[in-house]
């Protein structure tokens, strides 16, 4: 069973919602329960991660792109992959003979990343757009566009 939990002053935890209150009514006061504790992604973190990548794509591809013979949504899940191999976020794929690997870009999806690995991961996202996307950026409006993120 998983339930919402909130933790209040004092080290108590209380259920989230009304739905997940139902899902306790057969546990008896007083008796010990053991709970597994996992620290839920925060969506509105995620979306404006997204967001930056949009931006950054934007960015990159007015006049960068070598991938025009791509779609547009592959040719932004490509370059959100390459910048997140930049940013260090990577796993090592090993071939079926053991003798060579490739990186590929960690997932960023909810069930792949912890919300302090994505914070740790938004980060050096964060680092490598401005050291490989930006480095040359002098427009004021991009600029300030881009501070808007951190």
């Amino acid at each position: 069973m998983k339930i919402d939990v909130i933790k209040e002053p004092g080290g108590v935890f209380r259920v989230a919602s009304d739905f997940d209150f139902d899902k306790t009514a057969s546990f008896k006061t007083g008796c010990v329960y053991q709970m597994e504790i996992k620290r839920t992604r925060n969506p509105a973190h995620h979306k404006k991660a997204m967001s930056f990548l949009r931006f950054c794509f934007s960015h990159w591809s007015a006049n960068k792109t070598h991938w025009d013979h791509m779609s547009e949504p592959k040719q932004f899940d490509s370059f959100r992959k390459e910048l997140t191999k930049l940013a260090g976020f990577v796993d090592q794929a090993y071939s079926i003979d053991g003798q060579s690997f490739t990186v590929e870009a960690k997932s960023l999806s909810y069930g792949n990343m912890t919300q302090d690995e994505f914070e740790e991961c938004y980060n050096a996202l964060v680092n490598a757009a401005i050291k490989h996307i930006f480095n040359d950026t002098q427009d004021e409006r991009i600029i300030n566009q881009l501070t808007g993120f951190f």
